[in-house]
């Protein structure tokens, strides 16, 4: 079998908003829980934004990583753990012609880091 076979069930937009979720779901459950202080959050958002790149039909990613946050669950140790409520990340998915972008965000309302399809 080769790729095609395992997704020929699929229209692209739903391969790219699958390619898209799974990514997404990599992303959170790898890195929530990462130690990071003000002085490493760059570089974490470098990691993640490079590791995410690495998969199929990703095209461009975008990680924002809540400094303010950072700062304000820092202890005397000087870094906190990564929580969901810190992140703000798009990846856009591309197969074929067709261009998802997915995307998670802390909504207050919901008190809930969501992760959904923005376009």
């Amino acid at each position: 079998m080769n790729e095609e076979d395992y997704f020929k069930n699929l229209t692209d937009r739903e391969r790219a908003i699958f390619e898209g979720g799974i990514s997404m779901g990599s992303l959170f459950h790898q890195f929530v829980g990462t130690p990071v202080s003000t002085d490493t959050v760059t570089s974490l958002e470098i990691a993640i934004h490079d590791s995410i790149l690495l998969q199929p039909a990703i095209i461009d990613v975008d990680v924002t990583i809540d400094k303010d946050l950072i700062i304000k669950n820092s202890g005397v140790m000087g870094y906190t753990s990564l929580t969901g409520d810190m992140l703000d990340v798009r990846l856009t998915t591309k197969i074929n012609e067709k261009t998802i972008v997915t995307c998670i965000s802390y909504d207050e309302k919901l008190q809930y880091p969501i992760m959904y399809i923005e376009d």
